[in-house]
């Protein structure tokens, strides 16, 4: 095989599905480690360098930040869909036009929250009741951020794009190259010239302007297989309509998963700083734990909307089951690493022996859950690929707000004592366990008895009917 034909476009209409997707799969895997190291090392900079009260002031900021980006994800799960089944089709002119309109889309989404993000940081962040010591570092954190907040969004959507076309590799390339450039500026910015948290965030900001914008020179030069100029970065009402039903309800999802989880911060919060700290650590080494989940699942979308769109529905099913394999066969590896190394990890961010200590405890309780987000991610990648958004909503919706936070705030109350006057902050991570678990559940359910099916049958009849008109 070519060196470049890996770069290219791939086609996964074709050839052994399991093959295929580990192909697409091992890319993108490394590729979400590394944005996931954008955070990671956020925090072990501002760890070593500065302390644990500006440790918890960037992890305080996170539900806010979240929220305020679900224009973003309704536009790259909305896109990314539609630009996997239109390449599956062979569609140059809905696919040129589809990326054209997400382009032109995540500009004014950006500007709006350039806007909105810094008027609105410190009511919310007071509503949170951000403890007083770290309330400053969390609002200069976000206002920057969001002031920075086109170079997040143009690499996630374009990226996303790029995945949707089967280039998995050129989005990590790019990701890496910036990732370094991240993390020597972090040294600088913090270790050096000593801005604290404002360092961190322009350190962000910085690299991820720089992946965005190769992603976007990328896309550009891909003239064999879609245009990209001025016509097609005119929205069209009918793609916008279509962008918005199928990302309308993953926005909506991680809108309320980010009011869930500003909902979760306000209980973390009233255990004070220490359980902060550690909360945000967990949630660090939780992110690299659930990256294979969350890679197989983007594979999924992207693998299930190709094949619908080229009416292969048998290598749908097949592929599933494959996606399964390598979901489940990495998460068992990833939980038995947590449970034997946890302490490691946990140190690498502080020395503080009682946040080590307690964050060992939460990740032995949430050990087992990886498996069950696994079969999730992968279940309802499916189903999003096949147009079906609805009923992952559904499932995050319960899982979320039904279960999730309900069960946090029930379990801290009746563990309240002299002792723990907030009650257990075990409540945070045993809540999340028992909603991942029932997630699976309820993503098998709907995997076998869902209306993915009919979409699927749906969308091959639609693009038979219009190629013989």
């Amino acid at each position: 095989m070519k060196v470049s034909s890996f770069f290219s476009a791939q086609d996964m209409t074709v050839g052994h599905p399991l093959s295929r997707l580990l192909q697409f799969s091992i890319p993108l895997l490394i590729g979400n480690l590394a944005q996931q190291m954008y955070n990671t090392v956020d925090s072990i900079v501002v760890g070593r360098f500065v302390g644990d009260n500006a440790l918890a002031a960037v992890g305080a900021s996170g539900p806010v930040l979240n929220l305020l980006l679900v224009l973003f994800m309704g536009i790259a799960s909305g896109g990314g869909i539609m630009v996997s089944q239109y390449f599956g089709a062979k569609d140059r002119e809905n696919l040129s036009h589809t990326v054209g309109t997400t382009i032109t889309l995540t500009f004014f989404a950006g500007i709006a929250i350039m806007l909105l993000g810094p008027l609105l940081t410190h009511p919310l962040m007071t509503a949170l009741s951000t403890p007083a010591e770290i309330y400053g570092m969390s609002c200069t954190y976000l206002i920057i951020v969001f002031l920075g907040i086109l170079g997040c969004a143009y690499y996630n959507i374009l990226s996303g794009i790029l995945r949707g076309l089967g280039d998995s590799v050129t989005p990590l390339l790019f990701l890496l190259l910036a990732c370094g450039l991240n993390i020597v500026l972090d040294i600088l910015f913090v270790a050096v010239f000593h801005w604290d948290v404002m360092g961190v965030a322009l350190a962000t900001i910085i690299s991820q302007a720089l992946s965005a914008a190769l992603c976007m020179v990328r896309l550009c030069r891909m003239k064999s297989t879609l245009d990209v100029n001025l016509p097609v970065l005119r929205p069209q009402k009918a793609l916008v309509l279509k962008l918005a039903k199928l990302g309308l309800p993953s926005g909506l999802t991680q809108a309320v998963f980010s009011l869930a989880s500003i909902i979760v911060q306000a209980l973390t919060n009233s255990f004070g700083t220490t359980v902060i700290t550690c909360a945000i650590v967990v949630m660090r080494v939780d992110g690299f734990a659930m990256m294979p989940n969350f890679t197989f699942g983007a594979s999924m979308i992207t693998y299930s909307g190709q094949n619908i769109g080229a009416g292969k529905l048998d290598r749908v099913r097949r592929g599933t089951r494959g996606g399964l394999l390598l979901g489940l066969s990495c998460s068992v590896l990833l939980t038995l690493c947590l449970l034997l190394f946890g302490g490691s990890l946990m140190r690498l961010f502080t020395d503080t022996a009682e946040v080590v200590e307690m964050g060992i405890h939460m990740m032995r309780i949430l050990a087992v859950g990886y498996i069950a987000v696994s079969v999730t991610q992968v279940l309802c990648g499916v189903m999003s690929g096949a147009g079906d958004t609805i009923t992952p909503m559904i499932i995050s919706l319960v899982t979320t707000v039904a279960i999730r936070v309900p069960l946090a705030y029930t379990i801290a109350h009746f563990t309240k004592s002299e002792t723990l006057p907030a009650g257990s902050p075990d409540s945070l991570f045993i809540s999340l366990l028992i909603s991942w678990v029932i997630g699976a559940l309820l993503s098998c359910f709907f995997y076998r008895f869902g209306r993915w099916h009919k979409k699927a049958h749906e969308f091959v009849r639609t693009t038979s009917e219009n190629s013989c008109a």
